[in-house]
């Protein structure tokens, strides 16, 4: 199945240590991945077996928004030029399109393999807030990175997306929120926890926005029933205590087969559900999504910073699809999309 998935959660529920062994789990299985740390606080890389160095240096997305920019845009008549794009900007004709398994100049530029117990994965990140931030930039404006790959991509059946969310409300702040298939919000059985839950679940409700509850750090039946009361039917599966993930965290991370065998079924629960979900994906719908939130952008702040219209950038007859051709694909353009080769360097990297 081809999935784009999202772990969220308030800060400390244990979103990013579940995110990266559901990475794992997919990765173990030769499932082709993309991993993306969207998060304020970068601690994707290091949960997947990154040292503190090679963390910090995989290129932010961030940092790259012109490159991003400049190359989705392909021949799309509707955006002159990088500088008039937005973190909604939609695709449409000309645009180019990108893919899970394929080489282009954003996966070059944005994305390193990671060797995962004899399979890979591509992971990327958008980068730290820094100190030259404070006072001047909003993340948001580095999860836009995200927020652009996300709407050029067309994932193919049997691939992963995974996003490692910003904690706690702060993923409404755009509209990449509906631009999963599924959601699992990491939740502790305590008030706090299942707080975030009830926001989310209140903000999604009119988005179509598939959301799961996975309860982690349960510790016995009363935390089992603290959450069934809570959230009912979206409590999907429970995670409890894992001399694992304790190794991991320690930087001594045995062999994944090792897992205990309670968290493994959990992995696959997840997966099963977001399989699942497959049926319900309807593309007009996320492309209708898409320029509903680029639009309300546009009139926000969009036109003010670009001095242009950005209404105009939305292309009416074009809907994102999975044989939906690129820039590449138009007649009379040059170059191919390399479709499948970063599949084969990563599964052998």
């Amino acid at each position: 199945m081809n999935m784009k998935i999202a772990f969220v959660g308030k800060g400390g529920s244990g979103k990013t240590t579940l995110s990266s062994l559901f990475i794992r789990h997919l990765a173990t299985a030769g499932a082709p991945v993309v991993a993306i740390d969207a998060d304020i606080n970068q601690h994707l890389g290091a949960a997947l077996g990154l040292d503190e160095a090679e963390a910090a240096a995989l290129p932010a997305m961030g940092d790259r928004l012109p490159l991003i920019k400049d190359w989705l845009r392909g021949s799309n008549p509707r955006i002159p030029s990088a500088e008039a794009m937005i973190k909604t900007t939609p695709p449409g004709t000309g645009s180019r399109l990108l893919r899970v398994r394929e080489d282009n100049p954003v996966y070059d530029a944005c994305a390193r393999a990671v060797e995962l117990d004899g399979g890979a994965v591509r992971l990327m990140v958008t980068g730290p807030f820094t100190d030259a931030d404070l006072g001047v930039a909003c993340y948001h404006s580095k999860t836009g990175a995200v927020e652009l790959y996300l709407n050029h991509l067309v994932d193919g059946r049997d691939e992963y997306v995974v996003v490692d969310m910003t904690a706690g409300s702060d993923s409404f702040a755009s509209g990449m929120f509906t631009r999963f298939d599924i959601t699992f919000l990491v939740a502790e059985p305590t008030r706090k926890g299942v707080s975030v839950y009830r926001q989310y679940k209140e903000y999604a409700r009119d988005f179509g926005v598939t959301l799961k509850v996975v309860g982690n750090k349960v510790q016995g039946q009363d935390d089992l029933d603290f959450l069934r009361a809570e959230v009912g039917d979206d409590l999907l599966v429970t995670v409890g205590h894992s001399d694992w993930v304790r190794a991991m965290e320690k930087g001594r991370p045995p062999r994944f087969e090792l897992l205990e065998d309670a968290n493994r079924r959990a992995l696959q629960v997840l997966r099963a559900a977001a399989d699942a979900t497959y049926g319900l994906r309807d593309w007009e719908r996320y492309t209708r999504q898409m320029v509903h939130f680029h639009l309300k952008n546009a009139q926000s702040w969009g036109n003010a910073r670009t001095g242009a219209d950005l209404a105009e950038q939305v292309d009416p007859g074009f809907v994102l699809r999975e044989d939906a051709p690129g820039a590449e694909d138009a007649p009379g353009a040059e170059g191919a999309r390399g479709a499948g080769r970063a599949a084969d360097t990563v599964a052998t990297a």
